[in-house]
């Protein structure tokens, strides 16, 4: 059994175990790869190149640093997410099964960065030396660490200073250098434990003021925790953690937040940004992402050393009770900041697109103003008030020749030339002249916008883009989940909010995909999708809420249909009309449509949103959800409706009665409401329910046998099946699924054992009391209550019960055959049957040999095919209901397929027998198969379910069990 458990996983799961193994083994030849370059780079291979010479360049120190940083964040999310034990086995099950395909020098290698650490995410104490013994398992140079250090220390890699010009944002500013530097220093211990002076300038540079980073895309450490096994380290954080110190930052950003909504809320409110006011907003978006940063990570739980110290926690206790945090203040305010952003964003890009042509429109526009100014003053333009000056008419022409003559590079001259306006209206007494001092105003006024016009460059964007990066918030979103969903369903409209919310997470791709696109990696794609499928399940998370309320409401809808509306007859007469209004429960009715046409409104005002390299459809994604709620309801009332009472017979048509209820009521519930969310509710019940009979069918198959060949993707259910299977051991008994339980309940009251099927009265009856237990009318009501699908999915299943009993059959003959006895009494019974004057004389020899040797074999071989005609029966009276049905539905297209299955098997019939039929032939006769089965025009008694072994003496065995069972049959005139 072992070997058989062993030679299954080999096979199905190879190709996970490979894609693991790469994975592994990728990081260790990155580690390689880095020493590798170093020791070139020593060795003089790259000329008048060194590790000193590339730290000096801007773009190479980056490189560096990030190299050995990635190397560290790497190992601990491979120790965070699989644990030590988990990757040994994995290693060791790749060796096992692919050891001629692998050199044994690579796996150990492999093996010996990534054996077990002892770190457990359960674990109350951190394993001691952890993570530098980790490190140094492939160790990378001191002195390059050393160096990496040094540059992180004193330089500023790049440079955000335009960003976050403040000088209080420069722990925000530095914190993507600070995270890469605790990485690094964990490569070098030393400093962390002896190295107070370092560690005191570390601290007083990075963090001042927080103790929460974020090291990779939202993977949060605790600084308190992550370096408390270091004196040096721990001395030097203690200032930062100082009660007066966390207290004051606290109170600090707890008011911002509160001050900030406001801010934020007063400025969504007007229909847009002025480009005068742009530099404003953008001092809010930074003011209001800087303190989102500080509360969101000094707020939350760290995402590696979850079991937080004490001092931890009373830090996190005091942040939030010194803020007054709430997470909804902090929804609030991330949804309005998101939402200015984008406007902003928008903005900054119109505004660079129409740059050119704004810049000739306002230069033009400015010209002819000071021209006309000059006119004035040289008196071909009449002014009350206005003498001519032919110095004025001359300098005003002189400046509008510069004007003219300016590039959008050209933003001091433009000043100037404000300046100057100004002071000729000073110096001239110009002011006393209205229509004068208006002209020059709105000149000034162009030029200014000029200035404006002239200064945006894709730098601001850049900046804007920076300053907006929430990438350290990726995990941290998930705590907002129910937030947001509360949210939603007290004010559905808020759905167009997140839209912005979740294009200010897609920003955050652009930090894992930077390098991997300079580098023109064939992995951009790929590492894309992940993220991108990531933001989107989130998204598809948040907004489920809509269709779980929708079918919340559809259940009050229900419970009107099927138990409060009267169904009004086709003539109804006057005096009964009142009788039938029922107002009250219509009105009712009306307020629960509208209710749901709210809440579907809310999501399609979303409209198209992109999230990273894919763009959802809101249609798309109402429709998803309605399908997964869909399956959810509908298979919690199959599970719940398919359970049996094993002691009692008659309880099945009363249950398949309840659930044809409960399942109309959710059709007609389902079709009631499509035209008010604007979906083919049909076509989607119709989808739904096949898939959720095929999954049950699939989980009762899976549970009776293994399944050969089967690939280990099968396994990985989605979101659709998960659901469906959830359900798989409520009510369980001995079958899995409802399928199974319906299938198993069917047999077990029709068992031939105790009943007998009358085929003139298409019923059973009980064998003792000769009263009826079932009867042909159980398959109109499964078809009522399960549909076509499941009556076709229960012939199916009856079907695989078929060929596990052939199966079991084929074994025991197998088993025989090695059975010296069992040959013998066979070669005896062959004599005799083959001997036919002896039969003639004593017929009743071969009975007499049976009956002596083998009746005890025989007996199994009965019960085996006493189940199989069992099932055959059933299926026989389940292709008929089908067929019934189908004739009376679908009239044209069952006689089509009859003719058309006429049609084909009168040609193959012509086919000589040594012609085989062409792979397109079988492709057709499998396709018509199928479609025959739905429509119930099959010959169960005449299918193919499994080849026996040449030799197997099946006719013989056969025939000796009719013979030795032949009088225990009775036959009835009257039946």
């Amino acid at each position: 059994t072992l070997q058989e458990l062993d030679e299954n996983l080999r096979e199905n799961y190879s190709e996970v175990l490979t894609r693991f193994y790469l994975a592994f083994e990728s990081i260790h030849k990155y580690v390689t790869d880095l020493n590798a370059y170093l020791d070139e780079l020593d060795d003089g291979t790259y000329i008048q190149q060194s590790v000193e010479s590339v730290l000096l360049n801007e773009e190479g120190k980056q490189l560096m640093c990030e190299a050995v940083y990635l190397y560290g964040v790497m190992l601990l999310l491979v120790d965070h997410q699989f644990e030590g034990q988990i990757r040994e086995r994995l290693l060791v099950s790749y060796y096992r099964y692919h050891a001629q395909r692998s050199s044994s020098t690579g796996v150990d290698d492999v093996c010996m960065l990534l054996r077990s650490t002892g770190f457990t995410k359960s674990a109350l104490k951190r394993p001691s030396n952890y993570p530098e013994d980790y490190f140094k398992r492939v160790p990378i140079k001191t002195s390059f660490i050393d160096h990496l250090i040094g540059r992180l220390r004193s330089d500023d890699l790049y440079s955000l200073n335009l960003a976050f010009p403040n000088p209080e944002h420069r722990s925000i500013a530095s914190a993507n250098q600070a995270a890469m530097l605790v990485i690094i220093l964990s490569f070098q211990p030393n400093i962390l434990h002896t190295g107070s002076a370092i560690m005191r300038e570390i601290v007083d540079r990075f963090f001042p003021d927080n103790w929460m980073i974020s090291i990779y895309m939202g993977i949060v450490i605790n600084l308190c925790d992550w370096w408390m096994p270091y004196k040096a380290a721990r001395t030097a954080l203690n200032n930062t953690l100082e009660t007066p110190n966390v207290k004051k930052n606290s109170q600090h950003y707890g008011q911002r937040v509160k001050k900030y909504i406001t801010e934020t809320e007063k400025l969504q409110l007007a229909v847009s940004v002025e480009e005068n006011e742009i530099e404003s907003v953008v001092k809010l978006i930074r003011e209001s992402n800087v303190c989102l940063h500080w509360m969101l990570l000094h707020t939350t739980f760290p995402t590696i050393f979850k079991e937080e110290s004490k001092r931890a926690k009373a830090l996190r206790q005091q942040v939030i009770a010194e803020s007054k945090y709430t997470p909804e203040d902090c929804l609030r305010l991330l949804l309005t900041t998101a939402q200015i952003e984008q406007d902003l964003k928008q903005t900054y890009k119109q505004l660079l697109q129409d740059k050119e042509s704004k810049w000739v429109d306002n230069k033009k526009l400015c010209v002819e103003r000071i021209k006309e100014l000059g006119e004035v003053f040289g008196g071909k333009k009449r002014l009350d008030g206005i003498e001519t000056n032919e110095c004025l008419e001359n300098w005003f022409k002189e400046i509008s020749n510069h004007v003219s003559s300016l590039e959008q590079e050209d933003l001091r001259k433009l000043g100037q030339l404000v300046q100057a306006l100004e002071e000729v209206k000073e110096f001239h007494q110009l002011e006393n002249n209205l229509q004068v001092s208006q002209y020059l105003t709105e000149t000034r006024e162009i030029l200014h916008g000029m200035i404006r016009t002239g200064s945006i460059t894709e730098d601001n964007l850049i900046a804007l883009n920076i300053m907006t990066d929430c990438c350290y918030a990726w995990n941290i979103m998930e705590t907002f989940v129910d937030i947001m969903q509360s949210s939603i369903k007290n004010n559905p409209p808020t759905v167009i909010k997140l839209k912005a919310l979740f294009l200010k997470m897609a920003s955050a791709l652009e930090t894992p995909l930077l390098r991997v696109n300079q580098a023109k990696s064939g992995d951009l794609a790929s590492v894309s999708q992940y993220y991108s499928r990531e933001l989107e399940s989130y998204a598809r998370r948040v907004l489920q809420i809509i269709p779980e309320t929708v079918f919340g409401l559809l259940a009050q809808i229900v419970h009107l249909e099927t138990n409060i509306f009267k169904e009004i007859p086709t003539r109804l007469y006057k005096d009964k009309l009142k009788e039938y209004a029922q107002l009250e429960e219509r009105l009712q009715m009306a307020k629960l449509t509208y209710a749901v046409s709210v809440f579907t409104n809310g999501v399609l005002a979303l409209r198209s949103v992109s999230l990273g390299v894919l763009r959802v459809d809101s249609h798309r994604l109402l429709e998803d959800g309605i399908r997964q709620e869909l399956i959810k309801k509908v298979t919690l009332a199959l599970h719940n409706g398919l359970t049996f009472d094993p002691k009692n017979k008659s309880c099945l048509l009363t249950k398949l009665n309840d659930l044809a209820n409960v399942m109309e009521g959710y059709r007609k519930a389902f079709q009631y409401i499509q035209d008010y969310i604007n979906i083919n509710s049909l076509k989607i019940w119709h989808e739904e329910i096949t898939y959720i009979i095929h999954v049950a069918l699939e989980d009762e198959c899976k549970d009776s046998v293994w399944t050969p060949g089967r690939n280990w993707k099968t396994f990985m259910h989605d979101d659709k099946s998960s659901d469906t299977s959830s359900h798989s051991e409520i009510n369980g008994g001995s079958a899995g699924s409802f399928m199974g339980r319906l299938a198993k309940e069917l047999i077990r009251i029709t068992d031939p054992k105790t009943t007998t099927y009358i085929e003139h009265n298409l019923a059973w009856y009980d064998l003792k009391t000769q009263a009826e237990v079932l009867d042909h009318k159980v398959f109109s009501m499964i078809l009522k209550a399960i549909g076509t699908p499941g009556l076709f999915g229960l012939d199916k299943l009856l079907s695989h019960y078929t060929y596990v009993e052939l199966n079991n059959f084929c074994k025991q003959l197998e088993q025989l055959g090695r059975d010296k006895p069992w040959l013998n009494t066979l070669d005896e019974c062959r004599a005799v049957i083959h001997n036919t004057e002896s039969n003639k004389n004593n017929p009743s020899k071969i009975y007499l040999t049976i009956s002596s040797h083998g009746n005890k074999i025989l007996s199994q071989f009965a019960e085996n095919l006493m189940k199989i005609g069992h099932y055959q029966l059933l299926r026989s009276k389940i292709a008929y209901e089908l067929n019934t049905a189908c004739k009376f539905e679908a009239k044209h297209m069952e006689a089509a397929l009859r003719t058309f299955n006429s049609a084909l098997l009168l040609e193959l019939s012509k086919k000589e027998d040594g012609n085989m039929t062409r792979a397109d032939e079988n492709k057709l006769i499998n396709e018509l198969s199928v479609r025959l089965d739905w429509a119930g025009i099959s010959d169960h008694l005449n299918k193919t379910y499994i080849k026996f072994p040449e030799g197997s003496d099946l006719d013989l065995i056969i025939f000796l069990l009719t013979v030795c069972y032949l009088h225990k049959l009775y036959y009835s005139k009257d039946t």
